[in-house]
Parts: C-alpha cells; structure tokens; sequence
C-alpha cells in the first residue's frame, strides 16, 4: 500500500444503526470514513413487530424521521430508533447501499465524500454481522472473476459481530474504534520505518490482540482484491 492514510467503510445491514455508529465514532476520531448497508432495502422496527418500516436506500434520513414521528412516538422511543435516526441525520444525508458489481448503484452523490475518488476507495471494511460480510467478501470475489484484470487494490474486510439494537451498537462503535486505531497505528509504522514488519504482516497479531480484549464481539478476517 501506499495511501498516506488509511480509509475505512463501516457495513450493516440497512446503513442506519451499527454502520452508522462506527460511523460516527470513527469520524470524531479522525479517520476517513464512509458507509454502506448490504441488504435489498432499509428495514427499521414498525409500532408493530410484523410491521417493520421499510424505505429505498437513499432515502435522507430526515424523510425517516418524518415518518417515525407520524407513528407512535414511545414505541421508537422506546426501541432507540428515534435516537438512531437524530444520529445519522448528523453524518451523512441518506443510507447508502454497496456498490454490488453490475448492479445499480444506489449511493450519495461524490460531493458527499470528497475524500474517496470513487465508491470503493477504501483499504479496510468492517461489518457488523456475518451474512453482511459474506456479501461484501463475495461481491469481491465477483469482480475478481468477471474483471481479472482489475484487481490490483487490496481490501483489508473485517467482521465485528455485534446484535442489531441500539446499545450493543455503541459498545461495538467503541470495539471497532479500537481496532482501527490497532489497525492505523501499524499502518503509519510500516509507512514510516523501513526496518518494521510489513503492514499485511502484522494483522494476526493485532487481531489476536484485539479478540482477547474483546472476546464478546466475534471476529473474521479475509484479504480482497478488486
């Protein structure tokens, strides 16, 4: 590699609680950052358990505000999504979904992101579940067989397994925010002395390291290339 500074992208599943909190951690802490959620379509708990609330990704986020407070107000309340909500409002415009190779983009326009030159200009994702991670490893694997010839930027794909409610989602921001700085810490090394140890080398160190300390958020790791 030889980006002066790591760029990261957080990955749910609809770009609005987990994603979106390490988002937002990472941002106040200075990393480059930006997001995306895997799934078809952005689903948030309904008033109702069968009933949830579902929006097209691109959807601005103060639209699903208006909406949640058409309904009932103690029920979202109550499950965080209000708070959710008022957070990413903060962030960034609307959830955006990954780019999958030779799909329609659904993402935000690139004044949104004047740090990335494109939609994949990242070196390191982290999820938030596994099925998100198996999409995003697999979207990889994709463009490496249709485009051979294109896969010559490597992506570093972390999986933090954390639950999908509003708490778990903050103490997972704060995991994450650990290992990125783990992560940025041994990248700036590598840049900076000639004698260290490679960056690519030294992640089984830092994730072991990492999943000691936090032995409650199950991590995976796979090297891509597109």
């Amino acid at each position: 590699m030889s980006q002066d500074q790591l760029k990261f992208c957080t990955v749910c599943a609809s770009n609005n609680n987990r994603s979106m909190e390490a988002h937002k951690v990472l941002k106040e802490n200075g990393f480059i950052v930006r997001s995306y959620g895997t799934g078809s379509a952005v689903r948030l708990p309904g008033v109702n358990f069968n009933e949830p609330n579902v929006f097209p990704f691109g959807t601005p986020y103060t639209a699903i505000l208006e909406r949640l407070n058409q309904q009932d107000e103690k029920v979202h309340t109550r499950n965080g999504v209000l708070d959710m909500t008022h957070r990413n409002i903060k962030v960034k415009t609307a959830p955006e979904r990954w780019p999958y190779y030779n799909q329609p983009q659904q993402v935000l326009p690139s004044e949104e992101h004047p740090e990335f030159k494109d939609e994949l200009d990242f070196q390191v994702v982290i999820t938030c579940e596994e099925r998100c991670f198996d999409a995003v490893v697999d979207d990889f694997l994709n463009r490496s067989y249709f485009k051979p010839s294109s896969t010559s930027s490597a992506t570093h794909c972390f999986n933090v397994e954390i639950r999908d409610d509003h708490e778990s989602a903050r103490a997972g921001g704060g995991a994450i925010l650990d290992l990125a700085n783990g992560l940025k810490d041994a990248y700036t090394d590598a840049q900076n002395n000639s004698d260290s140890d490679p960056f690519e080398d030294r992640i089984p160190e830092i994730t072991a390291r990492w999943q000691e300390k936090y032995p409650n958020f199950p991590l995976l790791y796979s090297l891509c290339f597109h």
